[in-house]
């Protein structure tokens, strides 16, 4: 949604190193970057033949080859371990970015993981930017996974027309129906997903739009049609969400009765799966049995998939089942946009940080989304409380950041993440040093479940942290060690080896992981003195690197310098 701001609002701008405002970036040369000098990148691989997307799901490299993605090596090689950021971020992709060429200058930028909104677009739109991500990473190096978001059977808006958005002004008249208009929708009128929604409004009703930013009340009912006033004007956008409040209440009881995944999404879900993506996320969960159901259906129909389910966590129904929702899933998104409209403003920043602690604790990958840098939808610059606003979310170290409409249909999408990624890396320093001038003990997340491995990497990162390592090297086929050091946020960056192409995707989302795609044996010096060399070799690592190496095969730690 575009807010509309007065010329004196305040803006963040210059320490950012933002290009002018109609600019494109070149994805390859003087990338804008916290360090003004790091503008090598590998130069681009030959072409190869695309690959199916199960081939590419279970590809394992080469004996001797190691695969990072190429912008995180030139980080490594141009500023060393300290300069990688820790913080992921998300990206949206929708007509703004949907092209090979924006989705590289994202994937230069710093994105590690594209979204798809089934909301909106066809599933060959679709299939066309997972090929488009796809060929990025075969062709050129990079390593982005793909996120699909499940449409929800909550009640949305249509398509409105055909239009890419609507203004609706105070006090005008809209007709909200349930009509099929197609493509000839009378102006004014906005077709509504949801059968019953005439019956069950009544005259008096507030209706808010995409969580409040436009809101009309129900003036008169006739027949399939609503008529509403426009009290709060703003922008409309397609497929947004439609919540009613009656008597200052939200109306929860018809939404209770829709289930969480409807027939579209369990055909969309077959298309995700069909073509490899590595995180579905479900929309609008209100309960833990949504997300078991969807991974055994998983399970039972792909036994060779092993795509995360990500539960976005948006309704008052998820709220109120937080941990068994989370226990159930591979992970969450606090999607603060819906759930504004459902809880009062004043609690959503104090529910995003208990989600973020609580995933912390049981050890499932965070992010922080919706409005994160709203006003760059339209303008080339954020706010400062915007940038207050990405501060205090990594602040809390969640595992990622998403851009929605920003990234998806925003006029300056690649400055949206230069700013993601700048303030990502000030902060995540800004922690370190503090912690280190003031002596103060980098608090390390409990377990409710502690066993052998959770005390290893517990022992680990303290020990780690105490040395002042340059890096924590794991070996891994699941990722699950990998993840444990993630979830103590080590002041080292972690380098994850793992054979498996799609756990190395996954991985992408956990916070301070850098994922590599390596085969290794059950022979641990063996394993290390070769990738001491292929790391040495590509100007990664250099002798006298402090690291400290975790094995789950061994169960052991140790603490060497490269040689």
């Amino acid at each position: 949604m575009t807010p509309s701001f007065t010329s004196n609002s305040l803006r963040f701008s210059c320490s950012l190193g933002l290009a002018p405002s109609h600019s494109k970036f070149n994805p390859y040369p003087q990338i804008p970057l916290p360090n003004p000098n790091f503008h090598q990148f590998p130069q681009p691989l030959l072409r190869l033949k695309p690959i199916s997307a199960v081939q590419s799901k279970f590809l394992v490299p080469d004996a001797g080859a190691i695969v990072v993605d190429r912008v995180t090596e030139a980080e490594l090689k141009e500023n060393g371990f300290r300069s990688t950021r820790r913080t992921k971020i998300v990206c949206t992709i929708g007509p703004q970015t949907c092209g090979f060429d924006e989705l590289e200058a994202l994937a230069v930028g710093g994105m590690n993981v594209a979204r798809i909104n089934m909301c909106h677009g066809t599933r060959e739109w679709h299939r066309q930017v997972i090929e488009h991500v796809r060929m990025l990473n075969e062709e050129k190096g990079f390593g982005v996974a793909v996120m699909m978001d499940t449409e929800g059977s909550e009640i949305n808006m249509g398509d409105l027309g055909g239009a890419t958005s609507a203004k609706a002004e105070d006090g005008e008249i809209w007709t909200f129906t349930v009509r099929a208009l197609g493509l000839d929708c009378p102006d004014r009128t906005i077709t509504v997903n949801y059968d019953g929604f005439a019956e069950d409004v009544k005259v008096g009703d507030e209706l808010l739009v995409d969580g409040g930013m436009v809101r009309f009340v129900v003036t008169e009912k006739i027949g399939p049609d609503v008529i509403c006033c426009c009290t709060d004007p703003g922008m409309l956008l397609p497929c947004a969400n439609l919540t009613f409040w009656r008597d200052g209440s939200l109306v929860r009881e018809r939404n209770a009765m829709l289930p969480t995944i409807s027939s579209k999404d369990w055909l969309d879900i077959d298309f995700g799966i069909a073509e490899g993506v590595d995180f579905i996320a479900v929309s609008f969960v209100k309960s833990a049995e949504v997300i078991k159901h969807l991974k055994s259906y998983i399970a039972a129909r792909f036994p060779k998939n092993d795509i995360a389910v990500i539960a976005k966590l948006e309704s008052i129904d998820s709220l109120s089942n937080l941990e068994e929702i989370i226990l159930a899933s591979d992970g969450a998104m606090v999607a603060r946009g819906d759930m504004g409209a459902q809880i009062p403003l004043e609690q959503v920043p104090s529910v995003q940080e208990n989600i973020v602690q609580l995933c912390k604790q049981l050890n499932k990958p965070v992010i922080v989304a919706s409005q994160l840098l709203e006003s760059m939808v339209e303008y080339p610059i954020p706010t400062r409380a915007e940038v207050a606003d990405v501060s205090e979310a990594v602040g809390q170290q969640a595992d990622a950041l998403m851009l929605s409409g920003e990234s998806a249909m925003g006029l300056y999408p690649e400055k949206a993440l230069v700013v993601l990624r700048s303030v990502s890396l000030r902060i995540e320093r800004w922690l370190r040093e503090k912690r280190h001038s003031t002596l103060e003990v980098q608090t390390m997340s409990s377990s409710v479940h502690i066993g052998i491995q959770e005390e290893m990497c517990y022992a680990a990162v303290k020990m780690a942290n105490k040395l002042e390592a340059d890096a924590l090297f794991v070996y891994t086929k699941t990722g699950h060690m990998a993840s444990l050091l993630s979830r103590n946020r080590p002041d080292c960056p972690v380098f994850a080896f793992t054979p498996n192409s799609s756990v190395r995707r996954r991985l992408n989302l956990r916070w301070g992981l850098i994922p590599f795609c390596l085969g290794f044996s059950n022979e641990m010096e063996s394993n290390l003195k070769r990738t001491f060399s292929l790391l040495k070799a590509r100007g990664m690592i250099n002798s006298g690197d402090l690291i400290i190496v975790v094995s789950d095969q061994l169960r052991s730690i140790q603490v060497i310098n490269v040689p």
